[in-house]
């Protein structure tokens, strides 16, 4: 049996396709049609009348500038800035722009420094180098200046040269042996000072004591071994006062240490008087010369004083002030006639003629 097929009409193909399509709610995207997402934001912006509002694109990559984590800037192309322009774009970053400025390389602050400058004002409050060697018993301060003059003083290793420069009390000072050697020349007299000479520098007509030390004057019986030169007259000083109408013994030196164990501020030294009074001593005289007077508002340090004789004390001071004994005296009722010194530290006058002089042997020591 034969089967005949029969053409359809397109209208009948078309109603058949059709059929099983359902019908799609508004609500649906229809995916046959482009999405109407921008039609909808433009309504939105009608709808909001004048108020006006940038693209979306634009307020979005903005907002990103702003919330950007520190680190890479925003790039408005999106994804990852090329390469290119890494370099350009560095100093807009916001970390830069919030941070406050700091100094670079060199200037930047650490958190230690090993060795931190000294400001101007810490260096005014440091001591003079030569200060320091006098304090050190090196030697005095003339001579601390005439070594630094020629260099034979060095500071943690270095050689210096100007004078008053100023080191930390520390620091490590190394001397020359040449001045050492200089040093070891210096001399120190021992004069018999008569009444009539000052013992300072020449003052109302009166001579100093100083113009006693030449070779005629020596002591015969001096035992020291040391000839006389004429450069032992060289910065030769005396160390200590004893006043025009005091005789007895007056050191003369050339040796800083000598002058600053005698002289300095802290000197203990004791210095032995002989003193002819006339007077009534008052009740407590002799308890006040051995402790509790002033002079010009200061008070003295305690002094050992007794009877020598009917007429003669014994002073040992550890002090020199101007007149001092004199004065004390006055201050008891007693009068000064006659003063003569007989002994500094462990140095006795002894049999040294009035006028003449002797050398500090080797061996003696104040």
């Amino acid at each position: 049996m034969s089967t005949l097929k029969l053409n359809k009409s397109p209208a009948t193909a078309d109603q058949k396709r059709q059929k099983p399509v359902r019908q799609l709610s508004p609500e649906l995207r229809d995916r046959t049609k482009p999405p109407a997402k921008k039609e909808v934001y433009a309504e939105v912006q009608q709808d909001a009348g004048s108020k006006e509002q940038a693209p979306r694109k634009d307020k979005v990559f903005k907002d990103k500038d702003q919330r950007k984590p520190a680190g890479k800037p925003a790039y408005a192309g999106g994804g990852r800035q090329p390469a290119a322009r890494a370099g350009a774009g560095r100093s807009e970053k916001p970390r830069d722009k919030d941070r406050p400025y700091v100094a670079k390389t060199g200037d930047r602050p650490t958190a230690r420094r090993a060795t931190p400058t000294p400001t101007v004002a810490d260096a005014d409050l440091q001591p003079r180098l030569s200060k320091v060697m006098a304090d050190r018993g090196l030697c005095s301060r003339r001579e601390a200046d005439d070594w630094i003059a020629n260099g034979w003083v060095k500071v943690d290793g270095e050689i210096i040269e100007t004078l008053g420069t100023r080191i930390a009390p520390d620091a490590e000072i190394v001397i020359s042996a040449y001045a050492k050697e200089h040093q070891a020349e210096t001399v120190t007299i021992l004069l018999h000072k008569p009444v009539g000479y000052v013992s300072g520098q020449a003052e109302d007509g009166y001579e100093p004591a100083v113009v006693l030390f030449n070779p005629d004057n020596q002591w015969s019986e001096d035992s020291s071994g040391i000839d006389f030169k004429r450069g032992h007259l060289r910065g030769l000083a005396p160390a200590g006062r004893l006043d025009i109408d005091s005789t007895g013994l007056l050191v003369l030196t050339q040796d800083g240490r000598v002058a600053r164990k005698l002289i300095g501020d802290d000197s203990n030294v004791e210095k032995e008087y002989l003193v002819r009074v006339e007077g009534q001593l008052s009740n407590n005289g002799l308890a006040l010369l051995n402790h509790g007077l002033s002079l010009d508002g200061v008070q003295l340090r305690p002094a050992k004083v007794s009877w020598q004789n009917e007429d003669q004390l014994r002073f040992v001071l550890r002090e020199g002030r101007k007149r001092q004994i004199r004065r004390m005296c006055e201050l008891v009722g007693l009068h000064v006639v006659g003063l003569k010194r007989i002994r500094i530290g462990s140095i006795n006058l002894g049999k040294l003629p009035p006028g003449q002089w002797r050398y500090l042997a080797a061996h003696e020591r104040f």
